[in-house]
């Protein structure tokens, strides 16, 4: 598209972000946003904020924020509709070793194998594998420490699988307590 033809400004930027969104084919940051729109990074920032807001008001998308980069998805509540108007099999179910595996890492990231290994107390390497091969988590890094490591961290596909728009959308540790999880429990997720 040339630049004669670019949207004039008869569209609001929040219009504009949803489109761009939209048929991004993975999740954008907000340098390419402000970029393909011709605004400053803040302004897409705040646009985006903006967006946020409207679709967390009973509508069927979201803006999922992980990493630095943007991705509009549908709303976690629809799920079930989707997956029955895409005939597509319901969401695979995960093992309590995979939960606990996936909230140390979720609450403690990055971490290393044997970090989580001393937070659970048994091996982990199967449920790894697994959640591996699942895309709910990933190898970010490796630790400075002797061996180096390989350092996990959470996927956009786990924020997506878990119905959360980021990582600050997580249960706070004071609510964990609440639910009955032990002070010493806490603290390990925390160290």
């Amino acid at each position: 598209m040339s630049e004669a033809n670019l949207p004039k400004d008869q569209y609001p930027l929040e219009s504009k972000l949803e489109a761009l969104l939209f048929v991004a084919p993975s999740p954008v940051n907000v340098h390419q946003l402000a970029e393909a729109i011709g605004v400053s990074t803040e302004e897409v920032e705040q646009g985006l904020r903006r967006l946020s807001q409207t679709f967390q008001q009973g509508r069927g998308l979201r803006i999922q924020f992980f990493q630095g980069k943007y991705q509009l998805t549908t709303a976690a509540d629809l799920a079930s509709l989707v997956e029955r108007f895409l005939g597509l099999e319901a969401t695979s179910r995960l093992s309590r070793a995979a939960l606990e595996t996936l909230a140390i890492i979720a609450y403690r990231q990055p971490i290393t194998r044997p970090g989580i290994d001393a937070v659970r107390g048994v091996n982990s390497d199967g449920v790894l594998k697994s959640l591996l091969s699942k895309g709910l988590v990933q190898e970010i890094g490796r630790a400075e420490g002797p061996g180096r490591p390989i350092l996990y961290g959470t996927t956009m596909d786990f924020l997506q699988h878990f119905g959360l728009n980021s990582l600050d959308d997580l249960p706070p540790f004071e609510l964990l307590e609440q639910e009955g999880v032990s002070p010493e429990e806490q603290r390990l997720l925390k160290d």
